[in-house]
Parts: C-alpha cells; structure tokens; sequence
C-alpha cells in the first residue's frame, strides 16, 4: 500500500507561523492555534511543511491503496485562504455552516478569506464537533 506524503514532523508551529507572509492570515493563524488547543484538548503538530493538525488517527484508504496516520482535525493558512479541515465532509456540518458567515466549502475542507467574516462561536462548534465525530469513528475503545 502507498503511504501518505504528509506525516507529522517535530518542527516548531509557531516558527511556521511566523512565516506567513500575510499579516492577517499570522495573527488569525494564532487564533487558530489556540482555538483547536482548547477544543481539541491536543497541542498543535506541523504535518508536512503548512497543515497544523490536532490529534492524530490511523489511515487506511477503501478507495486507494493510501495507508497512513492523519490528524483528526487541522487548519492550513493557505495563500487565497485559511483552509479549516474537516475530515467526516463538510455535508456533516451544513446545519452550523449555515450559521458560520462568509465562507466556502469543498469536499473536507472550509474556506475563510480572514476570522473577521466568521462567527467564531459557530466556528468553535464545528470543529467540537467534527473532531468528536472523527475520535468516535477512529479511536473507538
């Protein structure tokens, strides 16, 4: 089976943000951080070289031969967008995406141009959520 080119590293998250270009999208990176720490309840992790992921779960594909380990939940700041990954699919979550503001969705992921468009509360409930959803379904005991 094929393993999957973006793997966690030991690399400093904070360094990584502090490489964003885009004032904004650093000071909101930030934020981000913060908010999946306290959701999540996990310290943020660099996986390749721009994905910042929360909690970590085995991966084996139905539709590849992809294997691998891959967060639980993630953010990347993206050059056109803060991407937010929402690994159940973004049709789990229509009913609060509604509520969220001025975003854009594909497949996983939810597009933000800047944190000032969104409802931070709704999107605090979304990644809740999303990231119990994935532990439920991958890190059952």
């Amino acid at each position: 089976m094929a393993e999957l080119k973006t793997r966690v590293t030991n690399k400093s998250v904070a360094a990584f943000i502090k490489t964003v270009e885009d004032k904004v999208k650093r000071s909101d990176s930030e934020v981000l951080v913060k908010l999946f720490e306290k959701v999540t309840k996990e310290k943020a992790k660099l996986w390749g070289t721009s994905m910042i992921g929360f909690g970590m779960y085995h991966y084996e594909s139905t539709k590849s031969a992809q294997k691998g380990d891959w967060p639980l939940t993630a953010f990347s700041p993206r050059k056109q967008n803060l991407t937010i990954y929402l690994m159940c699919g973004c049709k789990e979550y229509t009913d609060l995406l509604a509520k969220l503001g001025k975003h854009k969705t594909s497949g996983s992921c939810v597009y933000i141009k800047k944190l000032a468009d969104v409802d931070i509360g709704v999107l605090e409930q979304i990644i809740k959520r999303s990231f119990a959803d994935m532990k439920r379904k991958y890190l059952k005991k």
